[in-house]
């Protein structure tokens, strides 16, 4: 089998990817459905409502991460992901059946999101580690882009189609399409065989909810790609609000050539996922380059003068985000030792995602008072300003460098020797 595709030859990783793909698939689906419920049908294109709507889907990520985490390391993954993705499908069936009935409400949409976020805030770091679980520690970085490459694969089908729905039917069919797409999630957890699986350790006793804080705070090489997940996060990966006020309000365009914006990013980030599935281990360099190619491209859409620059655009702003996301994932993972694992990853995705509530706001009051050019602009100075001070600091302070003993167990070690050679800073 090809060396991309390496994870694929184990049976139960093969049955998950294949629920994951179809769910995934439906996911963009009723992402590109309730924004256009919530930009079009509940308000006159409110970027400020869609920036709330957006923000309450990643506050519990922010506010339950410590929890959890702890949740992910205790129980057992798989029966925590059957909760989750039953949770998950019921909230969008729900939304989808308001719409068709004619009593959606803006607060409905509102508390939906919540409702979905709590769910997800469990759902993530489960997911994400459950990984490990699946595959061997040398297939990690490759299951890990594989799964992005899904997720993408997802965005590059999904909001076409969403487009096609919702301007051939109606959106409240792709929200009701997009809950029954969790059934296939469930189903390939079900078919996962328990016996061939390597469970992590489970915690036990109390206080281990703050243990992935404490953990994290002794471990430079994480704290840094926590530091530039967070401003990318925050700033820069909010396409779900930026993408949906370009096509509207810049370019004056409908629900299928919006949709169809989605599925065009998604080239980019599909064939980015496929390369990263081809590296052994992650590096910073690739991070850190992936991160200047996201603020030069993110840029150029902003500076898009007709759709189609803009979506040529997209192509490199999805191929440099995901190249960063895929990295910095990996790199995380790899980096921590199995048994703090849930909690670290409820911490990293607590930082990358918990950020929108955040930023997505400001973001959407930004597009109300500058114009929706400005969404895009403010992503690219925050996420360039934030590389330079990082790469002052790796070329005139530290190094920090870790290396596994034979027990897999990361040691840090902090080279106080200045260095001003920015490639070997950047390994």
């Amino acid at each position: 089998m090809s060396p991309t595709f390496a994870s694929l030859s184990i049976r139960n990783y093969r049955i998950y990817a294949l629920g994951a793909i179809i769910s995934n698939v439906g996911t963009w689906m009723g992402r590109v459905a309730q924004d256009w419920v919530v930009l079009t049908e509940l308000t006159d294109h409110s970027a400020s409502a869609l920036g709330i709507v957006t923000g309450l889907q990643f506050l519990p990520m922010l506010l339950l991460a410590p929890w959890t985490g702890a949740v992910a390391d205790r129980y057992p993954k798989q029966l925590l992901l059957l909760v989750t993705q039953a949770t998950l499908g019921l909230t969008a069936l729900t939304g989808g059946v308001l719409v068709l009935t004619g009593t959606a409400q803006l607060w409905h949409f509102y508390l939906l999101a919540l409702m979905t976020g709590i769910a997800a805030a469990f759902d993530n770091p489960a997911r994400q580690t459950f990984v490990s679980e699946m595959v061997p520690r040398e297939r990690l970085t490759n299951a890990v882009a594989l799964n992005s490459a899904s997720f993408n694969l997802g965005r590059l089908i999904g909001p076409g189609v969403a487009g096609l729905v919702i301007a051939g039917i109606g959106s409240g069919q792709a929200l009701v399409v997009n809950s029954l797409t969790f059934v296939a999630v469930i189903i390939a957890l079900l078919c996962m065989r328990v016996s061939e699986m390597t469970p992590a350790p489970r915690v036990t006793g109390r206080g281990s909810a703050r243990d992935g804080l404490r953990y994290v705070r002794g471990r430079p090489d994480l704290v840094l790609v926590l530091v530039l997940i967070f401003v990318l996060g925050t700033f820069g990966m909010n396409f779900q609000l930026t993408i949906a006020l370009m096509a509207t309000q810049t370019f004056d365009k409908g629900a299928e050539e919006y949709g169809l914006l989605g599925s065009i990013m998604a080239i980019g980030s599909l064939a980015a996922a496929l390369a990263a599935a081809r590296r052994s281990e992650p590096r910073l360099r690739v991070l850190l380059m992936s991160l200047v190619g996201f603020t030069l491209a993110t840029s150029a859409a902003a500076l898009a003068p007709t759709y189609v620059t803009f979506a040529v655009a997209l192509i490199a702003c999805g191929m440099t985000s995901l190249t960063a996301m895929t990295t910095a994932n990996a790199m995380v993972q790899m980096r921590t030792e199995p048994v703090m694992r849930g909690r670290v990853m409820a911490l990293y995705m607590a930082i990358f995602f918990g950020g929108t509530p955040l930023g997505a706001p400001i973001i959407g009051w930004i597009g109300d008072v500058l114009g929706a050019r400005w969404t895009l602009g403010v992503g690219a100075i925050a996420v360039g300003i934030t590389l330079v001070v990082v790469s002052f600091w790796l070329a005139r302070h530290e190094n920090v460098e870790v290396t596994y003993s034979s027990q897999r167990r990361p040691r840090v070690r902090v080279l106080s020797t200045p260095t001003h050679d920015m490639p070997q800073a950047a390994r």
